[in-house]
């Protein structure tokens, strides 16, 4: 399916009303308060033509504006290095860059800009579950031609962290603060139990948390994700990992599937036995020792070192039954360049993301924030060298893959999942009823909300 360019703009109306009152976050807030880790995908259909291009612009005949402006919740804390980078473009090209700040975190952002006091931004920071509704909006450049004309070699942007910003057939953004779910564990635990490596599989991590729990080492082997950390966007790992998902493109029969409802089975049938559901956070229930294992974003990882008074493992997150090792999601922020702005703005703009996403800046602006880098080119030695631990979410990205729509173009839809996944979590529902449930609401939500504005 397609949305048609000369209808999006009919669309405001409906989907942005619906979606600022039931819209959810991406992933887990790991930022100290200026940011979400959100998932992302903006996988799509190679676009058959249409006017989603640069409108026949001869970007050759372009010169870039003296000046822009950033809009940006400085994601992780970011305020201090995004000067530091923004200092050094400013001092390369001349263009002068006025930093605004949107907002407390993407979703504050997201609403800024779709309701008019983003009018004036030329540079948004929009998370991966936050940007669909201003490209509904026609507010976004399609970006592959003008970065084209920025000369930004996008060839070197980790392949499925491009990717998310892909819709039918354009990139929309380019990836910058970026994050993935990582697999945490209790080392003095394992060395207790004589266990010599972390989990591969689901299966290997019940057997470890049941391990952990008989040997009284901790009340829990392994904390799940309360509601509002986002557990659709964890738990995607182990859907995936069983072939099941959230939605496959706006087709939502994969809810009800039997890999789905198994996977969510699983994860039921170990709460008060091997697992326990966080009460605030689950990182909390890690770095305090209430569990031995867990799963959060790579964006947790200072503040969990910090707060364990015991020695941290990472590992890859575990797979399943499906066999396909590409089953971390995505999450984080991009850039995206504002179809409001006129070219020559718009080309400094360009320049100015690819500046702040190239190898040398993500290096910085990883070591500084705890994002991995988007430039697989970047130079982490250093961070490395302070925190090898780090390495393994870096490592990892060759296994992401970008995300099921229903949790992040449907409006609402992820809340509702967070919502429906605490409650299989903690009580004793069907779990195919709920996801039979689930997928009918979806149905009705997309019918509601997106159906008339896609074709």
């Amino acid at each position: 399916m397609r949305i048609t360019r000369s209808r999006r703009t009919a669309a405001v109306a409906a989907v942005v009303t619906g979606a600022l009152l039931l819209a959810a976050c991406g992933g887990p807030d790991t930022s100290g308060g200026n940011g979400s880790e959100d998932g992302g995908n903006a996988t799509g259909d190679v676009a058959d033509g249409g006017d989603a291009g640069s409108d026949g612009i001869d970007w050759s005949e372009v010169e870039p504006a003296d000046s822009i402006v950033f809009a940006t919740n400085h994601p992780g804390g970011s305020a201090d290095v995004e000067a530091e980078l923004i200092e050094q473009f400013t001092e390369e090209t001349g263009i002068e860059v006025e930093v605004v700040t949107s907002g407390a975190n993407y979703e504050e952002t997201q609403q800024w800009f779709l309701t008019g006091g983003g009018s004036g931004a030329d540079v948004i920071v929009l998370s991966d579950a936050t940007w669909f509704l201003p490209y509904l909006n026609d507010m976004l450049v399609p970006a592959d031609d003008v970065l084209e004309a920025a000369e930004v070699d996008v060839s070197g942007y980790v392949e499925a962290l491009y990717e998310d910003y892909l819709y039918e057939g354009y990139h929309y953004g380019v990836p910058y603060a970026r994050s993935t779910p990582l697999f945490y564990y209790n080392v003095e635990f394992y060395e207790e139990l004589g266990i010599d490596s972390p989990p591969e599989t689901w299966e290997e991590v019940a057997e470890i948390s049941q391990q952990i729990v008989d040997a009284g080492l901790a009340q829990s082997g392994f904390a799940f994700p309360p509601q509002d950390q986002y557990p659709a966007w964890a738990l995607a790992n182990l859907v995936w990992g069983e072939g099941g998902g959230w939605s496959d493109e706006w087709d939502f029969s994969i809810l009800t599937s039997d890999a789905t409802v198994e996977a969510l089975e699983f994860a039921q049938s170990g709460v008060g036995e091997w697992a326990n559901v966080a009460a605030t956070a689950q990182q909390d229930d890690f770095a305090s020792g209430v569990a031995g294992q867990t799963i959060q974003s790579t964006g947790s990882l200072g503040g969990i070192l910090e707060a364990a008074d015991f020695e941290v493992g990472t590992a890859f997150l575990p797979t399943g039954a499906g066999g396909d090792e590409n089953v971390v999601p995505t999450g984080g922020a991009g850039l995206m360049i504002a179809s409001a702005s006129s070219p020559d703005v718009q080309l400094a703009a360009a320049m100015f993301a690819g500046h702040m996403t190239s190898a040398e800046s993500q290096a910085t602006f990883s070591a500084a924030t705890g994002y991995v880098p988007s430039h697989q080119d970047a130079d982490m030695s250093e961070v490395y060298a302070d925190n090898p631990l780090f390495e393994t979410a870096v490592d990892q990205l060759e296994r992401t893959r970008v995300q099921d729509f229903a949790r992040l173009f449907l409006p609402g839809g992820d809340l509702e999942l967070a919502q429906t996944l605490q409650q299989i979590l903690t009580s004793d529902v069907d779990v195919r009823g709920e996801m039979e449930r689930v997928e009918a609401q979806f149905e009705d939500l997309y019918d509601q909300e997106l159906a008339s504005e896609l074709d």
